[in-house]
């Protein structure tokens, strides 16, 4: 059975926008998908990029016009200017560490609601009540988001470590074996690649 890595942030407006189609394509193949949230400033940081905030004017303005774009072809709704982003992505982290190791309802579902929550809906998915909903409305206890704190941050720490020796560089990130793809934008080359077409 082939296995996604899925590396990722649950702030990234590019995770938002890839949806359900990660899921879909696996579906599709009988693949695993392993959930592995990563704190992306410091993945920047590890690997020559640059936090949005920091970067030159002109790459602002182009990224602003592409969430716009990829967001509407999608059908997407999405605030290019959220109210709070960026935030802490740890705790909303640390709960999708925490779900998947309970597999009580559905992982998928779960980044999709937090990331929803940052990109379409203005929650702060720092808050615990945020969390406890997205986690509830994907088939976990609620509950999850107190439980297992330090365990989640030593596995959050121990994603963007492996993150940084599988030359991960952004998200959202896929890696099957040897092959890598970054970018919502290349789940059409995963599908292919799962179907060996590519």
């Amino acid at each position: 059975m082939p296995r996604i890595d899925y590396f990722f942030s649950t702030i990234s407006p590019f995770a938002y926008l890839a949806g359900d189609r990660l899921e879909r394509i696996a579906g599709a193949h009988g693949a695993d998908i392993v959930y592995k949230p990563v704190d992306i400033v410091a993945l920047f940081a590890r690997t020559g990029g640059v936090a949005p905030a920091e970067r030159h004017p002109a790459r602002q303005a182009y990224r602003m016009q592409e969430l716009r774009r990829q967001a509407a072809k999608r059908g997407m709704p999405i605030n290019l200017r959220p109210a709070h982003f960026p935030t802490n992505p740890a705790p909303s982290s640390y709960a999708v560490i925490a779900a998947q190791g309970d597999r009580g309802g559905d992982v998928g579902a779960l980044v999709r609601n937090l990331l929803t929550a940052c990109w379409a809906e203005e929650r702060d998915i720092a808050e615990d009540e945020v969390i406890r909903d997205c986690l509830s409305r994907a088939g976990f206890d609620p509950a999850l988001a107190d439980k297992g704190l330090l365990a989640g941050a030593e596995t959050y720490g121990a994603n963007l470590e492996e993150a940084v020796a599988a030359e991960v560089f952004g998200a959202p990130f896929y890696i099957v074996g040897d092959e890598r793809f970054w970018g919502q934008d290349r789940l059409e080359d995963l599908d292919l690649h799962l179907a060996g077409k590519l």
